[in-house]
C-alpha cells in the first residue's frame, strides 16, 4: 500500500533512512575511531579542530590542560553511545572527508533510495538532506556513493550546526525557512519517531521509515504514516 504525500520539497535523514544503519555505526565508526588521535595531533592548528577539541573538554569537564589521549577517550565513549554531539560529529566528518577523498571509503545506499530520488528531482521537487552527521561529511558520502556522485541532486545539506538539534521543532521551521518553502510544503523522511514528531510541530508533512532489520523497523511510529522503503512513498506536487 502506498503512502501519498504532496510536498514542494522533500528533506531526508541519512542513517536508517537512505543508508544502513551499519554503513555509520561499523564502517563509518570503525574508520574513524584509531584515526581521531592522530587527525587531532597532526591539524591541532586548524581552527575548527582546535574549537572542537576546546568544546569538548568544556562538554566533558575536562581541564584546558586535559592532553590528546584524555579528549580521544571522551569521544570514544561517546561514539559507543552514539551521542549526537557536534564537536565528535566535526571531528568525525573531517577525517570521513579524508576518507573518501583517498577513495577508502563509498556509501551504500538502499536500492530504492538512488531511483526514488531522481524521481523527485525529476517531478520538480527540491530534495535536501537533515543529518547530525556534519554537512561535510554529507557531502563527502554523497559523493562517493556505489552509484556514483549523488550531490547534484541535493539543494541544501542542514546538520546539528546549521539547523538545530533533530529532535526540536525549531530546527525545522529554520530549514524552512532556508529553503523558502512554506511547512506544509515539506515533507520528512526519517527513521527515528521523535524527528518526526519535531517535523510535524513545525508544520511539516512527516512520513516515518521503518526498514526490515534496521533498529528502528518496530518502532512505534504513532500516527505518522509509514514506509518501509521509498517505492511505497508518493510524493506530488
Amino acid at each position: 500500500m502506498s503512502v501519498p504525500v504532496v510536498a514542494e520539497a522533500v528533506v531526508v535523514d541519512i542513517e536508517g533512512t537512505v543508508t544502513p544503519t551499519s554503513q555509520v555505526h561499523v564502517v563509518l565508526y570503525d574508520y574513524a575511531r584509531p584515526r581521531l588521535g592522530p587527525w587531532i595531533r597532526e591539524h591541532g592548528g586548524d581552527p575548527v579542530v582546535a574549537e572542537a577539541v576546546a568544546r569538548v573538554k568544556d562538554e566533558a569537564g575536562l581541564g584546558a590542560q586535559a592532553d590528546t589521549g584524555e579528549v580521544v577517550a571522551v569521544l570514544h565513549r561517546w561514539m559507543d553511545a552514539d551521542r549526537k554531539a557536534t564537536p565528535l560529529k566535526t571531528l568525525q566528518g573531517l577525517i570521513w572527508q579524508d576518507g573518501y577523498a583517498r577513495g577508502e571509503l563509498t556509501t551504500g545506499l538502499f536500492d530504492d533510495v538512488v531511483p526514488a530520488l531522481r524521481s523527485w528531482r525529476d517531478a520538480g521537487l527540491r530534495l535536501a538532506v537533515f543529518s547530525s552527521g556534519s554537512v561535510a561529511a554529507q557531502i563527502a558520502s554523497f559523493s562517493h556513493t556505489t552509484a556514483g556522485d549523488l550531490t547534484p541532486l541535493f539543494e541544501a545539506h542542514f546538520d546539528t550546526v546549521n539547523a538545530g538539534p533533530k529532535r526540536e521543532a525549531d530546527s525545522y521551521r529554520r530549514i524552512g525557512e532556508a529553503l523558502g518553502v512554506a511547512a506544509q510544503r515539506v515533507a520528512f523522511c526519517s527513521d527515528v519517531p521523535a524527528e518526526l514528531d519535531a517535523a510535524r510541530a513545525a508544520g511539516w508533512r512527516a512520513v516515518g521509515v521503518a526498514r526490515p532489520g534496521e533498529p528502528c523497523a518496530d518502532a512505534d511510529f504513532g500516527t505518522h504514516p509509514v514506509v518501509a522503503s521509498f517505492d511505497e512513498l508518493e510524493v506530488s506536487r
